[in-house]
């Protein structure tokens, strides 16, 4: 793979900082050291002197005075060590992806802490995308990808998909208007990247297959085009087995996985991880030098230690009680819109993550519907335009979460939206 030829200018640009650098070293350096270097404050000053974090399955989480002192200090841009180590083995023990064991240039797989995915995608699309550049998605989707998207000036160019994801036959169809040619020499036209968010995709729910999923890897193999392969909702797959991931496909190193503890263990907390080939992670980490240097060593520390505590094995169960509670909740709403909607709306069963989307039938725009008229009837759920590529585009969907209504709430809402949508037509 010839990475250079994907980074912006920008992202080539990027050096090692020196000050991040030492940092590191004194982190890895004997206590017998004296380092006149570093200008890290004294953490004996720091007002905050340990922390015991009670656990819902499992012993606290004690953070005594002298872990303390480390989580209240800078850190690695790339994580803390021990969390990145303990998240490489998962990585690949859970997907064994093919670039484990490569040569770091021929893109072995990396990994590098983010301050939530969001944080790891926004660098991705800032190191790969020049104005002008060709990028892939299936939309409607995340409204939080667009946004980020939008101010970079890149061609979007929408993909079709139903309830199985992205259409391979339709994606091959836009591909074939570039020619063997440009192709061949590697022309600047070519798409960068494909972006989906393969498993309960937001707001869709629509999940990608493994066939499908094949196909799209070899037409990225084809065209030469890198995956972003935005995962928040792996651990919501109602199901198992599991579907295999891109990156469990990967033989050439053209994959950028971004994975979120957001949805399984905190929001807030703000850890994510992104996985991928070691010359492009390691670009995203000379970013994280310069931006936010590195997520908070707090956070990581805390989700490190509980993650040492429960090994894999007590991570993967906690996922399950997780998993179980969200299928619940989803069968919850399917009900209450079987209930009210059957005959004013169309929806697919989510296999993942936490949301329905909702198609109303003969109402051609949900924006003033659900803007305004909703709120009248005390009920509230996202206007299917916020997640086009054109948020003026109009849309008859809308999409409802699953993830904070009780069973009563869910149908109390769908008994004041199937009045609104009576009321409309």
């Amino acid at each position: 793979m010839n990475y250079f030829r994907f980074i912006t200018t920008v992202s080539a640009a990027r050096k090692v900082s020196p000050i991040r650098l030492l940092t590191e070293l004194m982190q890895k350096s004997p206590p017998s050291l004296i380092s006149l270097a570093g200008g890290a404050p004294n953490p004996n000053l720091f007002p905050f002197k340990r922390a015991t974090v009670a656990i819902g399955h499992g012993t606290a989480v004690e953070i005594g005075e002298d872990l303390m002192k480390r989580a209240l200090q800078y850190s690695a841009s790339a994580g803390i060590p021990e969390l990145v180590s303990w998240l490489k083995d998962f990585q690949r023990h859970l997907h064994n992806p093919p670039t484990a064991n490569y040569r770091p240039e021929q893109g072995q797989m990396e990994v590098c802490v983010t301050t939530g995915s969001q944080e790891g995608l926004c660098k991705v699309f800032e190191m790969l995308i020049n104005p002008g550049d060709n990028i892939l998605l299936d939309a409607p989707t995340y409204s939080g990808t667009l946004a980020a998207l939008r101010p970079l000036g890149c061609n979007i160019i929408n993909v079709p998909s139903d309830q199985h994801g992205i259409i391979p036959k339709a994606l091959n169809e836009i591909l074939s208007t570039w020619s063997s040619d440009d192709v061949k020499n590697r022309s600047q036209h070519l798409p960068k990247f494909l972006y989906t968010i393969p498993n309960g995709c937001n707001p869709t729910g629509n999940s990608l297959t493994t066939e499908r999923k094949k196909e799209i890897y070899q037409l990225a193999r084809k065209y030469d085009f890198l995956i972003i392969e935005d995962d928040p909702y792996y651990f919501l797959q109602f199901e198992k087995p599991w579907a295999p991931t891109f990156l469990s496909m990967d033989v050439d190193g053209r994959v950028i996985r971004t994975d979120s503890f957001s949805k399984i263990l905190s929001s807030g907390l703000r850890i994510g991880f992104l996985t991928g080939p070691k010359p492009l992670i390691d670009r995203v980490v000379l970013h994280i030098q310069v931006s936010t240097m590195h997520t908070s060593t707090f956070t990581q520390i805390m989700i490190s230690q509980l993650l040492q505590q429960w090994g894999e094995k007590g991570f993967l169960e906690h996922i399950d009680r997780v998993v179980e509670f969200y299928r619940t909740q989803r069968d919850a709403m399917l009900i209450a819109a079987d209930k009210w909607l059957k005959d004013l709306a169309e929806w697919y069963p989510p296999a993942a993550g936490m949301f329905l989307w909702i198609k109303i039938k003969g109402v051609s725009d949900t924006q003033q519907l659900i803007m305004e008229k909703a709120l009248q009837k005390e009920v509230l759920l996202v206007p299917g335009g916020a997640f086009n590529i054109d948020s003026s585009k109009p849309s008859s969907y809308v999409r409802a979460s699953f993830s904070l209504s009780s069973p009563a709430q869910m149908d109390l809402a769908f008994k004041r939206l199937a009045d609104l949508i009576k009321e409309a037509l």
